[in-house]
């Protein structure tokens, strides 16, 4: 699986519905952002709420463009919580913080428009 940015490509080839159960995506608050200053493109380092069933779990995220520490930290955000962990410089990611690129390909958050409990998963 590549990861796609062009908003005109087509779709990816289709997948079996067992397949999108596979991939657990949660809502989690983010509780702590620290700066990442190691990192190959302007990142923070998250650390993420995401209630009891999975805990809190950290995520390096290139949001930089559009967010500070400040309007990060509170915000609910979605992420896919059962990809194995990933090594970025010394510091091991365990989550996917998922967004989508503005026309200027600036990371724009995926969340709920409102509150629903940490931990919740999509469907």
């Amino acid at each position: 699986m590549h990861m796609v940015h062009d908003p005109a490509a087509p779709a990816e080839a289709p997948i079996a519905f067992d397949d999108f159960l596979n991939v657990d995506i949660r809502v989690g608050r983010i509780i702590r952002v620290d700066p990442f200053p190691e990192a190959r493109k302007p990142a923070y380092k998250l650390t993420i709420d995401f209630g009891s069933g999975v805990g809190i779990k950290r995520s390096s995220a290139q949001v930089c463009g559009l967010y500070t520490p400040e309007t990060l930290e509170g915000r609910m955000i979605a992420a896919v919580v059962n990809f194995s962990p990933r090594q970025v410089g010394k510091f091991m990611s365990e989550v996917l913080t998922l967004g989508f690129p503005d026309t200027a390909g600036n990371v724009v958050l995926f969340a709920p428009d409102t509150e629903v409990p940490l931990g919740a998963r999509l469907f």
